[in-house]
């Protein structure tokens, strides 16, 4: 008979599976075993059906991104292929931190305008939709900073922190939309103030030869705007380094960086940075005439735009034309000259005035890009290198400038003073010419010339030294009732500055009706000649020299 393993006092066989139970062993005990296995099952049911629960509520979020790989790399541009649903000026993303906009879409691959260094890519590379296009940083924190056209700040004062953000392209606003311009801007600049006025609202053409001082009208215009309420942005592109810090320079040492925004694209800059600047620009004037507030922009200067533009459709391998520039040039400059406005005052009353600035060769106003601008924009100032040589300065050929606009947004103090100076003054630059050929001249006609000339002494104007309106309008009346016809002509910068000492004494009451344009009364047009006759008692001849001049005169005639 085979031992029985259950038997107490026995061992199992070897290789024989029990379990060894007491034989004290009670219900109870194999109970409370019992309900701890039932515990565990109920545990695990619990935790598995849990895990089901959140599987089933669970939805994994799942981007679905298309990623492209470099083709080719050149300066300013790359070739890139698999994005097939790239948008037209979409914003894309190289290694490194590098962007660019998708600007030829073909249906094998993608012409890709680069915004930073191409030397940091590789053919291979990977590239990545962002699904948005090209935006800039806009807002009040922007005044009295130096950015460059993606909105990084170049002044060394820390990031540039905005809470709101603009395209860099936008559609100008509706016709409805539109204001007339009946507000003038001061530039501060006589000549330009009195007979090539500009408004609030207007797109006047700056243009010249090199070194025919474009620059400073415009850094004059922006120094004149310190109490006026209009805030500016200045956008230099292609501009070398050295004048961009010159500029800035000028401007902070006048208190004029605290109402201005610096948008700069150097030189030696990728030429997409240069061709998305005055967009970029633009948006963050826009912002500003949105919320009601009257901006100046200027560019300086879209000639090297037009150039940058023309370089990358060359590199794109657009077809060129006129000049070896593509064919959408003229769009390219009016799409963004077109967004300087002044909005209705239901929409906030705001404006965006507009100083192109374009550089011509050998004065050749004909050539592409000066037609195209002239005949987009509302009138043009001219500079002349001629005048530039003589040292008029600044050179404005009265005769080629016109401002087919801001006459009407001229304040009626400058039509009664200077109404007829631009036709005196040209028909004496007129004399003057035929002067040249040695012709006798009679004495009505040495009369004009010898005005004429005192009128160009009076227009003269030194750099970066805007003039305030009283000022400007003693100076103009002065000359127009004749109190300058026997002041030397090499004595007449010190008479003008006698006459802007005078000009300061003028009531307050009268200098507040003159700046804004409170009308112009006979008692206050008797108050300023009085004023200004004083000032000008110490550059009265002596009688025995103006009977000489005038002796001298009759002889040559």
């Amino acid at each position: 008979m085979a031992d029985d393993p259950a038997q107490p006092g026995r061992r199992p066989g070897p290789g024989i599976n029990t379990c060894l139970v007491r034989s004290d062993t009670s219900r109870d005990a194999l109970t409370v075993e019992g309900t701890g296995c039932n515990d565990l099952a109920a545990i695990l049911d619990r935790s598995f059906a849990e895990i089901g629960r959140v599987r089933g509520i669970f939805r994994p979020q799942l981007t679905i991104r298309e990623i492209g790989a470099v083709l080719t790399v050149s300066t300013g541009i790359a070739t890139v292929s698999g994005l097939p649903g790239v948008g037209s000026e979409e914003l894309v993303q190289f290694p490194g931190g590098v962007a660019g906009i998708a600007f030829d879409i073909a249906e094998e691959e993608v012409g890709v305008v680069l915004l930073g260094d191409h030397s940091r890519l590789k053919t291979g590379d990977r590239v990545f939709r962002t699904g948005r296009v090209m935006d800039v940083a806009v807002g009040v924190e922007l005044l009295g900073r130096v950015i460059n056209p993606l909105g990084q700040p170049l002044d060394g004062n820390g990031p540039v922190r905005c809470r709101h953000r603009l395209p860099i392209e936008r559609p100008s606003p509706a016709i409805m939309d539109r204001a007339p311009v009946t507000e003038p801007l001061q530039t501060g600049i006589k000549v330009v103030d009195a007979l090539v006025p500009i408004g609030r609202g207007q797109r006047e053409l700056i243009l010249g030869d090199r070194q025919t001082g474009k620059t400073v009208i415009a850094i004059d215009t922006i120094l004149n705007q310190r109490d006026s309420g209009v805030l500016c942005i200045y956008c230099a592109i292609g501009q070398r380094a050295a004048s961009v810090a010159r500029t800035i320079a000028i401007l902070r040492d006048r208190g004029a960086l605290r109402y201005t925004v610096v948008v700069v694209a150097e030189g030696n800059d990728p030429p997409g940075l240069a061709y998305i600047a005055p967009y970029a620009a633009t948006s963050i004037g826009e912002h500003f005439m949105e919320t009601g507030r009257d901006v100046l922009i200027v560019y300086d200067d879209l000639t090297h735009h037009a150039r940058a533009y023309r370089e990358l459709s060359l590199l794109l391998r657009r077809p060129p034309g006129r000049e070896a520039f593509p064919g959408d040039i003229f769009y390219i400059h009016s799409r963004l000259l077109e967004r300087a406005t002044r909005m209705l005052d239901n929409l906030g009353g705001g404006s965006l005035t507009a100083l192109p600035i374009i550089e011509t060769e050998a004065q050749n106003i004909a050539a592409y890009i000066p037609t195209n601008l002239i005949s987009i924009t509302d009138g043009q100032i001219f500079l002349s290198p001629a005048l530039f040589e003589r040292g008029v300065l600044p050179a404005v050929d009265v005769g080629q400038s016109v401002s087919r606009v801001g006459g009407k947004a001229q304040r009626d103090v400058y039509r009664n003073v200077a109404g007829d100076l631009k036709l005196i003054y040209a028909q004496f630059e007129e004399l003057e010419a035929f002067a040249r050929f040695g012709a006798r001249l009679d004495e009505e006609t040495h009369r004009i010339i010898d005005h004429g000339r005192r009128l160009r002494a009076c227009l003269k104007q030194p750099e970066f030294s805007p003039v305030c309106v009283p000022a400007q309008i003693t100076v103009l009346l002065a000359l127009t009732v004749g109190l300058l016809n026997h002041v030397p002509l090499e004595r007449m910068a010190e008479a003008e500055q006698a006459l802007h000492r005078a000009a300061a004494q003028i009531p307050e009451e009268v200098s507040r009706r003159l700046s804004h344009a409170g009308g112009f009364a006979d008692a206050d047009r008797v108050l300023i000649i009085e004023a200004a006759r004083r000032a000008l008692a110490d550059f009265q001849p002596e009688p025995r020299v103006a009977a000489s001049a005038a002796r001298q005169r009759q002889e040559g005639a």
